[in-house]
C-alpha cells in the first residue's frame, strides 16, 4: 500500500489535464459551457440531427444532452423540429445566431486547444491523442 501515489494514478492526471484545458477554456469562452459549445461545434459540422444521435456523438447521455440543448434553445443559438419520416425523432439544428456564434467561437476553441498542449512539441502532442484515442 506504500506505493501507491495518486498523483501518479491515471485519473488524477487525466483530471488535472482537463482542469486546465477548462481553466483556460473559461478565460477564452464565458458566455457557453464546454458541453454547450461541444453541441453547437457538432451541429456546425453534421447539421442538423436527432436529440440522441448529438448526445452519442458529443459523449453526453440522453439526460444530460437534452438539458444542453434546452438552455441552448432559451437563448436562441438551437432550434428543434419533427423528423419528417419519423416524427416521434426531435431534431436540432443551428438557428442563424447559433452558427453565427460558432464560427466566431471556432478560432478561439482552436487557440484554447493550442494552449492547453502549448508544454508538448508536436511530436508529443501527436503521441497523446494518439494514446488518449486508444482508451476512449
Amino acid at each position: 500500500m506504500d506505493d501507491y501515489h495518486l498523483q501518479e494514478q491515471v485519473g488524477f492526471v487525466l483530471r488535472k489535464a482537463n482542469q486546465r484545458h477548462l481553466a483556460i477554456f473559461a478565460a477564452r469562452i464565458s458566455d457557453l459551457t464546454p458541453p454547450q459549445f461541444a453541441a453547437l461545434a457538432k451541429l456546425h459540422e453534421i447539421g442538423e440531427t436527432s436529440q440522441n444521435q448529438l448526445g452519442a456523438l458529443i459523449a453526453m447521455d440522453a439526460a444530460t444532452v437534452k438539458g444542453v440543448i434546452d438552455r441552448l434553445k432559451a437563448r436562441g443559438l438551437v432550434d428543434f423540429g419533427k423528423h419528417e419520416a419519423d416524427k416521434r425523432l426531435l431534431m436540432v439544428k443551428l438557428t442563424a445566431e447559433g452558427f453565427a456564434m460558432i464560427e466566431r467561437l471556432i478560432p478561439l476553441a482552436e487557440q484554447i486547444t493550442q494552449e492547453t498542449l502549448a508544454p508538448l512539441t508536436a511530436r508529443e502532442i501527436g503521441t497523446l491523442m494518439r494514446l488518449l484515442g486508444k482508451i476512449t
